[in-house]
């Protein structure tokens, strides 16, 4: 791991710093930014994430997939978990808490836009950050990546539809154009230019593929840290003036990805999957793709929208809950024999 990833919890943690106290001292400077929209889409939080994720799509190898066929369980387990449970699972736990336990504390309007940021979250399997927790599980890498490349297959076509069934049943307005053309921007096109980087570059050999790999990889990072700052600084007043709702919109994020890694790590054990394989497709399965969570939620409700408030938790919860699982993967490692 380089020196950004190594440290990356204290990146993240002085970045919500930063954006909070440049966004409560500084409002005029966000506003400003937000202002950068063309069809909803605000331009410079665009960038940024092309930039976190467009180093990451060229890591993507869809010539491994073929060899998922000796050893699928672990590429299974992760499809079941992010396609057939996680999605219904996280709109079911939002619903209940936003709409039944919390709703005497949060307005109708704000729980249903809290509502919808969590189920952008649940529908938006990891792609960027899996492969920081892989390297910290010490994982097979080759089976991370066709683990990815099969769920960004599957993004492109499920992610809309999924998306706007869940937000359709809870009752929220799905507006079908912005959803298609944010999978697009944030999926497609990045996953294209990857894929074609990667072909020109390998024309010369692995070696200059991953020298490339490693002169751009800190710029992820750097597109992660600097959305971090603009999201936070965008969502400055509300995380003040709202420290409630930040708890209450981070409960059911944090029982949610608890009890989804325990659902497919006590699978992966019982499936007697190999530890290499079962701790990255049991984190991949717990993490979230929150650069599009929250793209697609800016794009459909507005940078200052509940939604786009939910989505930011989602990263400041995102981290600190990974680790831990993280740690207690690379605990229990001798229980996969």
């Amino acid at each position: 791991m380089n020196f950004f990833e190594r440290y990356l919890t204290i990146w993240v943690a002085l970045c919500i710093i930063m954006g909070v106290v440049v966004g409560h001292y500084f409002p005029g400077l966000f506003s400003l930014i937000a202002q950068f929209e063309l069809a909803h889409v605000n331009i410079v939080v665009a960038v940024l994430i092309w930039l976190m994720i467009y180093p990451m799509m060229i890591k993507v190898d869809f010539t491994s997939i073929k060899d998922v066929a000796k050893n699928p369980k672990g590429l299974i387990l992760t499809l079941v978990i992010n396609w057939l449970i996680k999605p219904f699972s996280m709109a079911l736990i939002g619903a209940l808490f936003f709409k039944i336990i919390f709703a005497s504390w949060i307005d109708p309007q704000t729980a249903n836009e809290y509502l919808a940021g969590v189920i952008l979250l649940g529908v938006a399997p990891c792609t960027a950050m899996v492969f920081v927790w892989s390297t910290l599980t010490k994982g097979d890498a080759n089976y991370t990546l066709v683990q990815v490349s099969v769920n960004d297959l599957i993004m492109i076509v499920a992610f809309a539809p999924i998306a706007g069934f869940l937000l359709g049943v809870t009752e929220i307005t799905v507006p079908w154009d912005t959803l298609f053309i944010s999978v697009v921007l944030y999926v497609v096109i990045p996953l294209v230019f990857g894929f074609i980087t990667r072909k020109v570059l390998l024309t010369s050999g692995e070696k200059r593929l991953n020298s490339f790999l490693n002169k751009i990889s800190p710029l992820s990072i750097l597109g992660l840290l600097a959305t971090i700052v603009i999201l936070f600084g965008l969502q400055a007043t509300a995380l003040i003036n709202k420290p409630l709702d930040i708890v209450l919109i981070a409960i059911p994020l944090i029982i949610q990805t608890y009890g989804i890694f325990f659902i497919a790590y006590f699978i992966a054990y019982k499936w007697k999957i190999t530890h290499e394989i079962a701790a990255p497709s049991c984190l991949i399965g717990t993490s979230n793709f929150f650069e599009l969570a929250v793209a697609v939620a800016i794009s459909l409700f507005g940078l200052h929208s509940g939604a786009a408030l939910a989505t930011v938790v989602g990263v400041l919860v995102e981290v600190p809950v990974m680790l831990s699982l993280v740690a207690f993967v690379n605990r229990t490692a001798a229980k996969f024999g």
